[in-house]
């Protein structure tokens, strides 16, 4: 079955944005840039966002929502969900970096939609690795949670910087 028009073009934008905002940032992107990348006219992107804030934040939660979802399809016997997780996570790095730089930008931005977003699509990420935690049986299940978002919000900002020693020690 294929998608009607309008919704492939809704999704054309967000692709072309989470790019284009992983690449500028949010402050030196515009919606130029992103229809230029979607292929399509800047008046265009305005049907469908009525503002640069509205279609980050749309693809915040696309950056989110595809992160809890890798997260939910993670298969695996209750010693092996952590590392399994990681995994996933590293793979889903490699497949979608946009969604890895965006998370981090999304951090920095002072908007209080945008600050809102972000604490909502940590949230559900949290939420959803405590119960899984809680249903495997990992003692402490509160502070591996903490102990694992901290890992994974230190590996994004190595990544995103380009300073894998920051994570393994190692010098360049």
């Amino acid at each position: 079955m294929t998608r009607p028009k309008k919704e492939e073009r809704r999704e054309d934008i967000l692709e072309a944005s989470l790019e284009v905002f992983s690449e500028n940032g949010y402050y030196n992107t515009t919606t130029a840039l992103i229809a230029e990348k979607a292929g399509i006219s800047q008046p265009y992107v305005f049907r469908f966002f009525k503002t640069k804030e509205e279609l980050f934040i749309a693809a915040l939660d696309r950056a989110y929502e595809r992160i809890l979802q890798t997260f939910k399809n993670v298969e695996a016997e209750p010693e092996q969900l952590v590392t399994k997780m990681i995994e996933a996570y590293e793979e889903l790095s490699v497949s979608h970096p946009n969604e890895i730089e965006l998370q981090v930008i999304g951090l920095s931005i002072t908007e209080e939609t945008i600050k809102k977003s972000t604490k909502s699509g940590l949230s559900s990420i949290r939420n959803y690795i405590l119960e899984r935690f809680h249903s495997a049986g990992i003692p402490n299940s509160e502070k591996e949670v903490t102990t694992f978002l901290a890992r994974g919000i230190l590996c994004n900002i190595s990544y995103f910087i380009d300073f894998p020693e920051l994570i393994d020690g190692k010098g360049k």
